[in-house]
């Protein structure tokens, strides 16, 4: 599927994988979940690269990026997060957000994500599956909106008898 393909999918909401729209594009879960809680944010109107959007658009981008990382660190309860954005498969812009954890295989605990074995990464007990992944995506889809509500509110402020 290209990535113009799955856009109109997730603008369509015909994506289960969605997590949520969030201001720069949707969040998905990754097809496989070799690291649990991977997901990857999808810059939405489609464009390239990252320097194709002007500087409000690349900060919205770069923002909602570390609040998926803020989610996913707070649902999944790992150590830290990794960010990476290449292009180089799926020419469009779009960046990868992995949770790493304590329990990783110590050889491969300190490698970029795509750098441990593809069978691993791809073995067929990390497919995305709803029955297993399911809360997961609801948690973070949850914690994004109390967050995004947190900021909005943070930044509007009610006055009260106005």
């Amino acid at each position: 599927m290209t990535g113009t393909e799955r856009l109109a999918e997730l603008a369509e909401g015909q994506n289960p994988k969605l997590v949520l729209r969030l201001p720069s594009g949707f969040l998905v879960m990754a097809d496989n979940q070799f690291l649990t809680g991977y997901c990857l944010l999808l810059a939405y109107p489609e464009v390239n690269h990252l320097t194709d959007l002007r500087e409000r658009q690349r900060v919205m981008f770069l923002d909602d990026m570390a609040l998926v990382g803020e989610a996913i660190m707070k649902v999944t309860e790992c150590k830290r997060t990794n960010y990476a954005i290449y292009g180089n498969v799926d020419p469009f812009l779009h960046a990868h957000i992995w949770p790493r954890y304590e329990w990783e295989v110590p050889e491969f605990a300190t490698l970029p994500p795509l750098s441990i074995p593809e069978e691993i990464r791809t073995h067929e007990d990390t497919v995305w599956d709803p029955a297993v992944h399911g809360h997961l995506q609801d948690q973070l889809r949850r914690t994004l909106m109390q967050m995004l509500e947190e900021r909005h509110n943070e930044f509007h402020p009610h006055r009260f008898g106005h």
